[in-house]
């Protein structure tokens, strides 16, 4: 049986480098598609370098600070062709890029959307936790119907003739500091988090990323 995607661990890079790599896959997944025939899906997991994107259809006013002094305090800035607003992406976060043919899947882009965050839902009910959705706003949340609403997983994605790149940021081990600066996901009345601070200590994290690893395998298959 084919593989239904070849993984690939990034290790801790910086943005626009993972963003080479991925856009490589991306375009490559294409160019098999129009020539018709069968490409390799691609999933990519990495951490960045601090940094901030903005989605397509973001609010450049979501950032809180002017633009010129994020270099100064550590932080890059890009303008990306993903969907969503501006989040942040850092150390101890886990970053996953699929880049997937959803034909091969049959799957359509919003059934793909729910399928991510029904993944990183099982992942976090490993560790007592219970992932929501929330109307409007795509991600992982946490008391997502409560005033004490906060997210965990953001997700952004680009597609072109089924075929994506881009994807989510889930909080393991991340500095929430810097989500100070923005309005995460153009959203004001909302707040973040990550697994350590919901459940109470450091975790491994090398195993979280297998293990959510483990929940692509399961819901991707060829």
């Amino acid at each position: 049986m084919k593989e239904a995607y070849d993984y690939q661990d990034l290790g801790r890079i910086a943005y626009e480098d993972a963003l080479g790599v991925q856009t490589s896959a991306f375009e490559a997944l294409l160019k098999a598609k129009a020539q018709g025939v069968q490409g390799e899906n691609k999933l990519f997991f990495c951490e960045h370098e601090p940094v901030f994107t903005l989605g397509r259809n973001g609010r450049k006013s979501n950032l809180l600070i002017p633009e010129t002094q994020l270099e100064k305090k550590g932080f890059s800035f890009y303008s990306t062709n993903r969907g969503g607003d501006i989040t942040y992406h850092g150390p101890g976060q886990i970053t996953g890029y699929p880049v997937f043919d959803l034909e091969m899947f049959h799957l359509g882009l919003r059934q793909y959307i729910e399928i991510l965050e029904e993944i990183v839902i099982c992942f976090l009910s490993i560790y007592g936790l219970k992932g929501e959705r929330l109307a409007g706003a795509t991600g992982v949340w946490l008391d997502a119907h409560t005033a004490e609403a906060r997210k965990i997983c953001a997700i952004g994605v680009k597609s072109s003739r089924y075929v994506t790149m881009h994807g989510f940021a889930l909080n393991i081990r991340t500095d929430l500091s810097p989500y100070s600066l923005i309005h995460p996901c153009g959203l004001v009345d909302k707040g973040v988090t990550s697994l350590d601070r919901e459940v109470g200590e450091p975790l491994d994290f090398r195993e979280t990323k297998t293990l959510l690893r483990s929940f692509f395998a399961r819901k991707f298959i060829l």
